[in-house]
């Protein structure tokens, strides 16, 4: 469009006076570091920097460590901390909730439910039942390094059970609650979890939605599960094995208020999460107490300027990596994180911006899928809601196309607040990429890489692009300290799925599309193994997509690879059009044209489709494959990371 700024321009000019009011500038204020660029390369010296940020960030370890880290077996299995005594629990809830701390009475978690109901939870209350939790594990025989599935819906009580499994020194298997049966199952079973905490439900677009049944089908199927404890969160009447689940009630709120958290080797296992599992057997990410604590805390006090006053929401559920992140990071520092169990949309769609202003939230983050959406529905949706209280906005999980990004800029940040847009993963809990407060920005770019991060852009001989505006591969040279220790299913995969395609020197192989401007912006472009080869050319889906999204018809598009007889793969699209604008052939022409003429005739769609909807995981990511399958005529696979599966159905009647 031409009235958005295109990615080459900077929209986003940070004042002096903000620049100076960061906590990034007050760190290299005390170390005489001039400049963010000068920052982060000072900050690849990773064993200062992930050493000085201890004592900087006050993270408290029982016993100091030995070293930083121990890196005799290369990057790829280096040890954090070692020598060290840690426990997350201790940073995030002890030394905030126990009855001596000034900090007892502060708001740790607002929980707001789909139906409206409102809950705000203390620390000195998390403190009490995250010790329940703990004494309800040990009871049922749970020790260090055993562990236990949180298949639950989105309550408060989520962050005790999260906090409980640490105390104890479990390791936490967060489960999404929108998993199906097979999806559940899978992961009980590779984690061998004894112990699973369930619901009985929860509210999603008015309905209850029951996890129960789920839950006894999936262990069933899975085994290994001794015990279960079922949350009771709407009242509903759901099967019950006396032998084996307890309520809530009864298995926990019974539970003394005291417990004395365990120490653990820096290195100990904390959580294990599950990769979304769209190729092949979901791969279990093994995180380790202090990696975890210090990465998440890093990120949440530099990247996104904590504040005493902050109140934090990202859009995301327990069982995925963003949920425990905003969890640990915000609570290490006494922070408030807000928490909603139901859909964006509902009853309305300004459902969000009604909860920003009324529970005055500082920090929203969300999926460029779901801004996508929300644009959708119109401004209007805006009007009457008082979005003064935020400070910062955010967004992970896929590319921006400009005119959403510049939308949520403008519409939702009045132009005047940056957009932190991340980029990690569930391999490392956290950001490879991350803008730092009081950096300029173009609209879609992740910023530069994040402190502590080794991370470069190389070409397909593992050989660093020195031009401007190369595309390459995204990858680390070397370790950070919450990066995957292995996967649970072993070394072998592990060494396959992220070391193999560099071997020498070893580099972490992440998968993206990575390109940097002439002005040091850095920006993301999908998955290199998404890439479409056409006629023996190379384009990423996204590219694709953001082409067609800069159409003024367009709202939202998926693009996909079909069989093609002259070219090997050609290039099929699926287009959800701005409401009021008619489906035409002389459309689907023009949308073709564009799409040649930003990325080259080869890349011309063979066909274009019009739809009402794609099928979506909860945090907005629109499921490629599943679209894939249904052109294609392939077996659909497993669709339990699906929120809204008769979108599926919909996509056989295609324009």
């Amino acid at each position: 469009m031409s009235d958005i700024p295109s990615t080459d321009t900077v929209v986003y000019e940070p004042s002096q006076e903000t620049i100076e009011s960061t906590n990034v500038y007050e760190f290299m204020a005390a170390h005489d570091i001039e400049g963010i660029d000068a920052l982060i390369e000072r900050s690849r010296d990773l064993d200062w920097f992930w050493d000085e940020l201890v004592d900087y960030l006050g993270i408290e370890f029982y016993e100091s460590y030995d070293d930083v880290r121990a890196h005799d077996g290369g990057p790829q299995f280096t040890e954090w901390y070692p020598g060290g005594k840690i426990n997350i629990a201790h940073n995030v809830v002890d030394r905030h909730g126990h009855p001596e701390s000034e900090h007892r009475n502060t708001v740790a978690t607002i929980w707001e439910g789909e139906d409206g109901t409102v809950r705000e939870i203390t620390y000195h209350e998390l403190y009490r039942q995250s010790n329940r939790v703990a004494n309800a594990l040990a009871e049922r025989g749970i020790e260090a390094g055993d562990t236990v599935g949180l298949y639950m819906p989105m309550v408060p009580e989520v962050v005790s059970i999260l906090y409980g499994c640490f105390k104890v020194g479990a390791i936490a298997v967060p489960i999404f609650s929108g998993f199906g049966v097979d999806a559940t199952a899978t992961r009980i079973s590779d984690a061998e979890c004894s112990v699973l905490f369930t619901g009985d439900g929860f509210l999603r677009r008015g309905s209850e939605i029951h996890l129960k049944d789920a839950a006894d089908r999936a262990i069933e199927q899975a085994g290994h599960v001794e015990h279960t404890i079922v949350y009771d969160r709407l009242g509903a009447d759901v099967p019950f094995d006396p032998s084996r689940d307890a309520w809530w009630d009864d298995a926990v709120e019974s539970q003394s208020p005291s417990f004395e958290t365990r120490e653990l080797d820096s290195t100990d296992e904390s959580m294990l999460l599950y990769s979304s599992g769209t190729t092949g057997m979901p791969k279990g990410i093994v995180h380790t107490h202090a990696g975890v604590q210090l990465q998440c805390a890093k990120e949440i006090y530099f990247g996104f300027d904590h504040t005493p006053g902050d109140r934090f929401f990202w859009v995301s559920d327990i069982g995925w990596m963003m949920g425990p992140w905003t969890l640990i990071g915000n609570h290490t520092f006494g922070g408030t994180v807000f928490i909603y169990e139901g859909a964006p949309d509902y009853p309305e769609p300004d459902r969000f911006w009604e909860m920003i202003d009324r529970h005055k939230l500082s920090v929203f983050g969300i999926s460029p899928t779901a801004i996508r959406a929300l644009r959708k529905q119109g401004n209007g949706w805006l009007d009457g809601h008082d979005l003064s209280s935020l400070r910062l906005l955010g967004s992970t999980g896929e590319p921006w196309d400009p005119e959403s990004w510049y939308w949520f800029f403008e519409a939702v940040g009045d132009g005047e607040l940056p957009i932190i847009n991340i980029s990690g993963g569930t391999e490392i809990c956290g950001c490879f990429l991350m803008p730092l407060p009081g950096m300029s920005l173009k609209p879609c770019t992740l910023g530069k890489p994040g402190l502590g991060m080794a991370v470069d852009i190389v070409n397909q001989a593992g050989t660093s692009v020195v031009d401007s505006n190369e595309r390459g591969f995204l990858v680390a040279r070397d370790s950070a300290p919450s990066m995957t220790k292995s996967l649970w299913s072993g070394d072998d995969r592990y060494l396959a799925e992220y070391w193999s395609t560099f071997e020498e020197p070893p580099l972490w192989d992440h998968g993206d599309w990575a390109q940097k401007d002439e002005d040091g912006f850095w920006f993301l472009h999908g998955r290199a193994d998404d890439a479409l080869n056409v006629a023996g050319r190379k384009v990423g889906p996204a590219e694709v997509e953001g082409a067609l999204l800069e159409s003024e018809a367009v709202n939202q598009a998926a693009a996909i690879g079909a069989a093609d007889d002259t070219t090997g793969t050609a290039v099929v699209s699926y287009v959800i059009l701005e409401e009021g604008i008619d489906e035409r052939d002389a459309l689907r022409e023009e949308l073709t044209e564009l799409v040649g003429t930003e990325l080259g005739k080869p890349f011309r769609p063979r066909e274009i489709l019009f739809v009402d909807a794609f099928p979506k995981t909860q945090s907005g990511k629109i499921v490629r494959r599943a679209i894939e399958a249904v052109y294609n005529g392939e077996e659909l696979g497993d669709l339990s990371s699906i929120e809204n599966p008769e979108a599926i159905d919909r996509l056989e009647d295609a324009r």
